[in-house]
């Protein structure tokens, strides 16, 4: 699968320049831009989606972008390049003008200097460049985030001083969700072995644990809690197409119940770990994406990394004083709902141009959810 770009261009000033003909790449995935600014034949750096003919990934999608000059062979083109609210400060030309220029100028006074920026990925959840050496070596990465991850930058210095090995450093954190990181070697770890998963919660349990007791603090920092207040609002839409769903949600309050008697302690969570979110170089790895990091259940962390019952059990084992087995097992559906509660937050924070991004996940964790709790409902 691949998918088809077209670039409507603006300058640094936001002037609407024009179009430059479609092209192909290969990577589907709208929010990366590494193959779009490669494959563009001029200097751009891509600001966001201004809409696709389909949901993603693939399709033909079109973005806005911004250049330095006037490329020659435009062609006409018609933008709304009107402001939006919720629109993402990196969205905006002048945004990412002055994010590059918070980087270089904090790179500078850590002595790393010479650094080009390549822009990897940018897209309603976050921007990311990647600064490399002069031999192409990465040295450093900046990330950027919308208002309601602001929380990161602190999450990683909080987790950092339990466990420094386990997260990113954070080199500078700036306003509007800038934050810089050293280059963390390794590859992801999708698709790793039961083993490596159990591994990577039996390095995350001791810090949840450390900071169980710490909670005011983790509040003060802006982590919020994790809710399902608004559930029965976000799910009615849906109740007549997905079969049980009501009556898991009438049954939610008794599972919930069932939870608290098992004793376990609230505490950070990551919210999206996942393998993908790890990076291993063999000897060594690091947690990295931490903006979705709430405050709740240590469970929910251990069941949103997919694996056998067995991992479940050797993870339970590292909270002995606990009934954790049963807490994870009975929050396996609720999990998905907690998904469809933040997928609703998304779209209620970005503007409707980006929504096509999560234009299923709602119904998609809803229907998993009610998947997992079984026939009873």
């Amino acid at each position: 699968m691949s998918r088809t770009v077209s670039l409507v261009l603006v300058d640094p000033s936001g002037e609407l320049l024009g179009q430059l003909p479609p092209f192909t790449v290969e990577l589907p995935w709208w929010q990366d831009s590494t193959e779009v600014v490669a494959g563009a034949g001029v200097d751009v750096t891509v600001l966001r989606l201004l809409h696709g003919d389909r949901k993603p990934p693939g399709g033909h999608v079109t973005y806005l972008a911004m250049t330095p000059g006037r490329p020659a062979g435009l062609l006409p083109a018609d933008a709304d390049l009107t402001p939006h609210p919720l629109r993402a400060a990196y969205a905006e030309a002048a945004g990412v003008t002055a994010s590059l220029a918070w980087a270089a100028g904090a790179l500078d006074r850590l002595g790393m200097t010479g650094l080009t920026a390549r822009q990897q990925r940018t897209w309603n959840l976050s921007a990311i460049w990647r600064f490399d050496a002069p031999d192409g070596t990465p040295a450093a990465w900046l990330k950027q985030v919308p208002p309601f991850f602001a929380h990161e930058a602190a999450v990683l210095r909080l987790v950092g001083g339990v466990a420094p090995d386990l997260v990113p450093y954070v080199l500078a954190a700036g306003d509007e969700g800038r934050m810089l990181i050293p280059h963390v070697p390794g590859e992801d770890r999708y698709g790793a072995p039961e083993s490596f998963r159990a591994e990577v919660l039996a390095a995350w349990q001791p810090v949840q644990a450390g900071l169980a007791g710490r909670v005011p603090e983790l509040r003060a920092t802006g982590i919020p809690d994790i809710s399902l207040q608004n559930l029965p609002d976000i799910a009615r839409p849906y109740l007549s197409e997905i079969p049980g769903l009501g009556a898991l949600l009438d049954d939610l309050p008794r599972r919930l119940a069932a939870v608290d008697e098992c004793g376990l302690p609230d505490t950070l969570v990551h919210g999206d770990l996942h393998m993908g979110n790890v990076i291993d170089d063999g000897e060594s790895f690091t947690i990295v994406d931490w903006g979705d990091a709430a405050i709740g259940n240590p469970a929910f962390d251990a069941v949103r990394m997919p694996g056998e019952p067995q991992a479940l059990a050797e993870w339970a084992k590292l909270w002995p004083d606990h009934d954790a087995l049963r807490a994870a097992e009975l929050l396996q559906p609720v999990e998905l709902l907690r998904q469809a509660v933040v997928y609703d937050g998304f779209l209620a924070r970005i503007e409707p141009s980006e929504w096509p991004y999560h234009a299923d996940d709602i119904r998609r964790c809803l229907q998993t959810a009610v998947d997992l709790a079984g026939p009873d409902f």
